[in-house]
């Protein structure tokens, strides 16, 4: 057996997929002990609806059947991306200790996405919506593609109290009597995989959509030794397609860009109809890959180096700085990183003018308080801007000269970087997570 040396990690509400490039470029979930075919290793106990938690129990499973990867390529929600970024990050720091690490980067979920119809070439729109039907929440994600870039201008999220897709099958278990618990959810996911269940599923809810009522005490489905019948999915799933429309109306947009569903729901043929007649057709995902395992495939291909990740920050990075003509002091904006040039987890990107990177100084030592420095993010082709915020950089002694940068950390958050000329350490000033959407930028 080849052992993956890059691979994917998703870790969901019920399962975490773990995928990787196989020899002939095509990605598949890595084969791991106590898997569930086709959908990845079960959450179950304290790890079911806690990212970080199922994270480290996959991560464990996988070096202990394969070692060490090199790369590793970790997928988080849009929704608080820095944050799940964080989380994941410190989960796989704390599991390596001292041992070597591979190379981490954490992709948000719509850039996953969105790579693996890039890879395949049949993203040729200029917006997407890309629609997670999660386990514990539906998010929409809008999506602006430029050469090289995937923006991220918008996203709308409903997270019900007891999950969305989790919240699903709740309703089915306990509408059939069941306990709603870590057995019963795996025995209901082993069941949707037979042969022809989710067909029969489907064939069923159209049935009674054309008579209704008549078919609701038809079983359609037998999990654990209990009955789930055409009712109790039906008002399942009319649960289900409320939230997706609260949500798609909420990223209403007059232009209606191609619509990518994914995750787990996503196979099912009556949300599809759903969608087709309430809103549109979604998008047919290439080669027909499983919408549940489209974002971890399209990482594992991120990984492997066969598609760049297109995450690459879309707008120019300022610095607001002052310089002295004719004994006046004039204010001028800084260039410090083009649109398009900052990556997470990437080097830093230095201020430059003739391609020489831009000395500035900083106020020196025993000359009053330190100025204050506005940073501000400015859309390159229209020029509208919005400004993140000022910091205030400590002094420094007379006649010190730096090289001003920018970078974006692995978990999506951005530091200014002042490189001393010479000898000396880099100081590092956090900016937070760097807007992903300016106000009438054109995309």
């Amino acid at each position: 057996m080849t052992t993956p040396t890059a691979i994917a990690i998703d870790p969901g509400g019920r399962f975490t997929r773990v995928a990787h490039v196989g020899s002939d470029g095509t990605p598949a979930l890595a084969a791991l002990p106590g898997e569930v075919p086709g959908e990845g290793l079960p959450a179950s106990g304290n790890t079911a609806g806690h990212p970080a938690a199922a994270l480290r129990a996959a991560y464990a499973v996988y070096r202990e059947h394969y070692g060490t990867p090199e790369q590793v390529v970790l997928v988080v929600p849009q929704h608080d991306r820095a944050t799940h970024a964080r989380r994941a990050t410190d989960v796989l720091t704390a599991l390596h200790g001292t041992a070597p690490m591979p190379r981490l980067r954490t992709l948000s979920h719509p850039h996953a996405v969105l790579a693996l119809l890039r890879h395949a070439g049949t993203a040729t729109a200029h917006r997407y919506l890309v629609c997670d039907l999660g386990a514990t929440a539906v998010e929409v994600s809008v999506c602006a593609l430029a050469p090289g870039s995937v923006a991220v201008t918008g996203t709308a999220r409903q997270a019900p109290g007891d999950g969305f897709a989790a919240g699903f099958d709740a309703a089915l278990l306990t509408g059939a009597g069941l306990p709603d618990d870590g057995a019963t959810r795996l025995a209901l996911a082993r069941a949707r995989t037979r042969d022809g269940a989710e067909q029969r599923l489907d064939v069923a809810l159209g049935h009674s959509a054309r008579r209704p009522g008549r078919y609701d005490d038809t079983v359609v489905l037998e999990v654990a030794g209990g009955e789930i019948t055409v009712g109790v999915l039906r008002r399942a799933l009319d649960r289900l397609t409320a939230g997706l429309d609260a949500v798609l109306d909420e990223t209403g947009d007059d232009s209606a860009p191609p619509l990518i569903a994914v995750g787990g729901v996503a196979r099912s043929g009556t949300l599809l109809r759903h969608l087709t007649q309430h809103h549109r057709a979604p998008v047919a995902l290439p080669g027909g890959v499983d919408p549940a395992l489209a974002a971890s495939f399209g990482a594992a291909l991120v990984a492997a180096g066969r598609v760049d990740p297109a995450d690459r920050y879309p707008y120019a990075v300022y610095v607001g700085t002052h310089r002295t003509l004719g004994g006046e002091i004039e204010a001028e904006d800084l260039l410090v990183s083009p649109a398009g040039a900052l990556e997470p987890g990437g080097a830093t990107v230095f201020a430059e003018t003739g391609g020489r990177r831009v000395r500035v100084r900083t106020r020196p030592i025993g000359s009053g308080a330190a100025r204050p420095v506005r940073i501000h993010v400015r859309d390159a082709r229209g020029g509208n801007a919005t400004q993140i915020g000022t910091l205030t950089v400590p002094a420094s002694a007379e006649g010190a000269r730096y090289h001003v940068g920018v970078r974006i950390a692995v978990d999506g958050t951005a530091r200014l970087v002042l490189h001393p000329l010479g000898s000396g350490t880099p100081s590092e000033h956090p900016l937070g997570a760097l807007p992903t959407h300016i106000e009438g930028a054109r995309s």
